[in-house]
């Protein structure tokens, strides 16, 4: 349960990050034992390019520490929402976090909030907004396929985020999002390929006092008419952004030092 709040000392049951390097890192559940393929009970031994882990010896280590293998060594780490993304297994497309960090932005959302998401799909985006809005905040978070609803929900208990998010199994663009949540919303997030089948079903969720609604869409025929919708429906202030991302490399040049004394003698000029 290491997402749900800072720890030192990794327990039995945390979810931790194998650090192998930038590009090779694993989720591991903390415990002795594990069932195999065959549904054989055996130890719970993790296998690296660097060789084998006890992943029960990590219990009673700090996180960060640094960790020996057969043939080198690793770190671990406890979980983040941004490291999650890196990591999580996809079963569908994902939002990464250059698009998450301004999606919460634009939201405006705090500890406190209360916030639609759909779809859940695997689950990135939501432990982003979990942490935005905990621990007074909740997300309702909606995906009408049972077995994606059914793997997240495993996840966020095993993540210890129960208490702040209700999942549920719904197409939201036929049914909409409830009457328990008529009015009660301060922001609400469509991840959909026809989000303005979902917008009328927004609108009555929302806060009377107002909130934001946020879609995120591939391709601009589908903000184009997502936006005209908008517009029928009454909203205001519409806003369409594309978040662009470039990396820069720093590289070190050992440069001569130049000999500059000859010219601070005079030299003279003469013309035949």
């Amino acid at each position: 349960m290491s997402f749900k709040k800072i720890k030192e000392v990794i327990e039995d049951g945390d979810i931790v990050i194998l650090y192998l390097n930038p590009n090779n890192m694993h989720p591991l559940e903390v415990k002795a034992k594990i069932s195999n393929k065959k549904g054989k009970i055996i130890d719970n031994m993790f296998n690296t390019a660097y060789g084998a882990l006890r992943v029960v010896s990590l219990i009673g280590q700090k996180y960060g520490s640094k960790v020996e293998l057969t043939r080198g060594w690793a770190y671990v780490l406890q979980p983040t929402p941004e490291l999650w993304t890196l990591i999580l297994p996809h079963r569908t497309q994902i939002i990464y976090s250059p698009d998450i960090s301004f999606i919460i932005h634009l939201m405006e959302l705090r500890p406190g909030s209360i916030v639609i998401e759909t779809g859940t799909g695997s689950g990135s985006l939501s432990h982003s907004l979990i942490r935005a809005i905990r621990p007074s905040g909740h997300l309702y978070t909606f995906d009408f396929h049972e077995q994606r609803v059914s793997i997240a929900s495993t996840e966020f208990e095993k993540h210890g985020l129960n208490d702040f998010v209700t999942l549920k199994e719904k197409d939201v663009c036929l049914e909409g999002f409830g009457d328990e949540l008529k009015h009660k919303v301060d922001a609400v997030f469509l991840d959909l390929p026809h989000p303005w089948l979902a917008i009328e079903h927004a609108t009555v969720a929302l806060k009377k006092t107002g909130g934001k609604l946020c879609f995120f869409s591939p391709c601009i025929e589908q903000v184009q008419r997502t936006c005209t919708k908008l517009i029928c429906e009454g909203f205001i202030e519409l806003h369409t952004y594309e978040c662009l991302q470039r990396e820069m490399n720093v590289q070190y040049k050992v440069l001569p030092i130049l000999d500059l004394e000859c010219l601070k003698q005079k030299v003279g000029i003469f013309y035949h």
